[in-house]
């Protein structure tokens, strides 16, 4: 089994974003990182009571890494997939 850490987040929220067309709201992002990855999210240890928040970790790492584009210090922006989070590999690290 792997293991899931805030790490797995990453490439979660691609996922998540590339199923709802390349953007989506936090909730939107939300709802679809629990319905394909609940099972991992239940046996995640501590991560469970962690993961919404961890979330948000993981987008604001791939808005600097560039995968994400920029929200402009507006934190109810939708996010959205960059080019290169379009065109990275699913696994993200």
């Amino acid at each position: 089994m792997t293991s899931i850490d805030r790490h797995s987040l990453k490439g979660w929220v691609i996922e998540a974003l590339r199923q709802l067309g390349g953007s989506g709201s936090i909730v939107q992002v939300c709802q679809r990182v629990w319905q394909m990855h609940e099972a991992d999210l239940r046996g995640s240890g501590e991560l469970f009571y962690t993961w919404q928040y961890d979330i948000r970790w993981a987008a604001q790492y791939l808005r600097n890494t560039g995968r994400l584009k920029a929200v402009h210090g507006d934190r109810r922006s939708a996010w959205e997939l960059s080019e290169d989070g379009w065109s990275d590999a699913p696994h993200v690290t």
